[in-house]
């Protein structure tokens, strides 16, 4: 199942407590203080690894706490620092203030994030002596370390986004132009996780996302929506693929536009993204239909592409038009 968002508690150590201790010994009865510092609590530190791809290991352990430092003890030594606690998560990673929705991180390389700090170590009572109180009796406990409620959101990383509704070809696209291999069958959401596939045109290569399929209210939650649409965000060039092997023109103009549609009810800014439209499944219609709505979406401003996935017809001038695009970001 693929998992794309978590909230865990993080909590990282407390320092350990300074220590109250005198120096004593067969000669020395009567010594000065000599308790040492307490240790560093541990960070909680999240780290992108490229072999995750889901947040799955977090589904059911929801707690992440890290050690505390060591007290400090006598002769002037000072308890040990805590090991750091690593969370792996994939590549893509959104780290979430859940309380305050603050964006505290978007794991989008392998940089190191701590997402709490450990509490510093207290002082023992040998930094207080002075020539005026020379046997303090005293030390510092440690800092508690940082604790928060985190949301993760994974967002798939890829340069081309597939979006449509379901059936439109979407699966058969991307497994047919990549080394991808979803699943296919003729009934809606048979995708039920993104693809990822690696497109290799010429010499040059690009990441493709196969966005499982939107329907009308996916912008509301309904269906796969909330699930999904987050991902398009990631992508730099979108593909919208409509079946126009429909019966009637109509259907395929209202497709198109009830897809942007909830595009633009998700996230105004998707809209904006550069975006092509690829016409799924000519080899089964006319070319008067073709025609007319290819008409129709070049007078909306956007690039058209007569393509059979099933067929591989067209796919090389829909490649060259991809890439013609992500050459100019």
């Amino acid at each position: 199942m693929f998992t794309d968002v978590a909230v865990i508690e993080i909590k990282a150590g407390n320092g350990g407590n300074g220590a109250i201790s005198f120096h004593r010994d067969k000669f020395t009865p009567f010594g000065g203080p000599d308790g040492g510092n307490g240790g560093r609590g541990g960070d909680v530190v999240f780290v992108a690894d490229r072999n995750l791809s889901t947040l799955a290991d977090l589904r059911y352990k929801t707690k992440y706490f890290a050690k505390n430092g060591q007290d400090g003890s006598s002769k002037k030594r000072s308890g040990k620092s805590a090991e750091n606690l690593l969370i792996k998560l994939p590549l893509g990673t959104l780290v979430i203030d859940e309380n305050s929705k603050e964006i505290l991180c978007d794991l989008h390389d392998f940089e190191p994030f701590i997402a709490a700090n450990g509490g510093k170590g207290g002082a023992g009572n040998i930094n207080f002596a002075n020539s005026i109180r020379q046997v303090p009796r005293y030390a510092k406990f440690g800092r508690a370390g940082e604790g928060r409620l985190v949301r993760l959101e994974l967002r798939l990383i890829a340069d081309v986004g597939l979006i449509g509704l379901p059936n439109a070809g979407k699966s058969t696209i991307i497994s047919v132009i990549s080394n991808a291999k979803p699943k296919i069958a003729d009934y809606s959401f048979t995708t039920l996780s993104p693809v990822l596939g690696v497109v290799t045109h010429g010499e040059k290569s690009f990441v493709a996302a196969d966005i499982p399929g939107l329907i009308e209210g996916s912008s509301r939650g309904a269906g796969l929506g909330h699930e999904f649409l987050r991902h398009i965000k990631r992508c730099r060039v979108l593909i919208h693929v409509v079946d126009i092997s429909e019966p009637k023109i109509t259907k395929q103009i209202n497709n198109f536009e009830l897809i942007n549609s909830e595009l633009s009810n998700f996230s105004a800014d998707l809209l904006s993204y550069p975006m092509i439209v690829a016409a799924n499944k000519c080899d089964i219609s006319s070319p008067e239909k073709i025609d007319e709505f290819k008409d129709y979406i070049r007078s909306k401003g956007f690039n058209f592409f007569e393509i059979s996935a099933l067929k591989k017809q067209g796919l090389d001038k829909l490649l060259n038009g991809v890439l013609m695009i992500l050459d100019q970001k």
